[in-house]
């Protein structure tokens, strides 16, 4: 199927006198072939749901609508959305919502469970709000996103890499990546200075961080990144004490020495489990 191409994508902007915003991460894809290969890497059956977020001019949409059987696409640039309801003024498939995509998901109690995320994520909110659906109860089955490829690498790392961090641990805690392909900068309008990937993630089928132990979870590990180099019982000294740490590092099988870096996703699961019901103060959510 054919889908808009650069010179469309052009033509629509110069005519309606719309400059795209670097500062929302508005850099389109218009690479038909990436486009195809993104809808193919979501395996899409005619009866899926499909969330796509930041749909710009609809290049992913259109696919999108031939291969679902529904498609909410939530745009926050108003222009946009309404180029978006001329294009697609006669596809029932299609809800459009025009919403900060981010407060949206905040604010709404929708389950997506059934629902596959396909969507060229605009760069400035695509961490949150990869982070946000992970943490969500009710997240997407699947999420096929396209990011910035530093983005990407973060989401599919290992523990001992230099991208393993904050939003590797965040995200992979409820999803599994299941794979990732680059897509050059060459591919976009406006062309940005990096490369981008689309990354697949799978929601896990078991629980790995119980709900009760999850807000633990996400301090033990926001806290422990912000001072990356520091041995990680040294850190965590401050909220708890050492006896409950102890615990905790013998339970997950970690050396009193070890760093954040070194320790995988299940041992920082099993100090949340261990350390959750003895916690005896407020610790960060944010």
């Amino acid at each position: 199927m054919p889908t808009m191409t650069l010179n469309e994508m052009r033509r629509v902007l110069a005519e309606r006198g719309i400059a795209l915003t670097r500062s929302l991460g508005q850099t389109f894809l218009f690479d038909g072939n990436q486009l195809r290969r993104i809808v193919a890497f979501a395996q899409l059956a005619p009866g899926d749901e499909c969330l796509e977020i930041g749909p710009g001019l609809g290049p992913l949409t259109e696919l999108l609508l031939a291969a679902a059987g529904k498609v909410i696409a939530i745009e926050k640039d108003h222009r946009l959305v309404e180029c978006l309801r001329e294009r697609f003024c006669h596809q029932s498939k299609l809800e459009l919502i025009e919403a900060d995509a981010l407060e949206y998901l905040r604010e709404s109690d929708v389950d997506w469970r059934s629902w596959k995320l396909v969507a060229n994520l605009p760069y400035s909110v695509a961490s949150p709000i990869l982070v946000e659906l992970a943490q969500q109860p009710l997240g997407p089955a699947t999420m096929v996103v396209t990011v910035q490829l530093e983005v990407a690498r973060r989401l599919m790392a290992k523990p001992g890499s230099a991208d393993y961090g904050t939003l590797t641990l965040l995200v992979q805690a409820s999803y599994e990546p299941k794979g990732w392909f680059r897509i050059p900068s060459t591919c976009f309008y406006p062309e940005p200075k990096v490369d981008s990937a689309c990354v697949r993630l799978d929601r896990r089928q078991s629980e790995l961080v119980p709900f009760a132990a999850s807000e633990c979870f996400r301090s033990l590990v926001r806290l422990t990144f912000e001072q990356r180099r520091k041995m990680m019982f040294k850190v965590l000294k401050a909220k708890w004490n050492a006896e409950q740490l102890q615990q905790a590092f013998a339970a997950a099988g970690l050396d009193l020495r070890v760093r954040p870096e070194e320790v995988s996703l299940s041992q920082f699961a099993e100090l949340a489990r261990v350390l959750a019901p003895q916690r005896g103060l407020s610790l960060p959510t944010k």
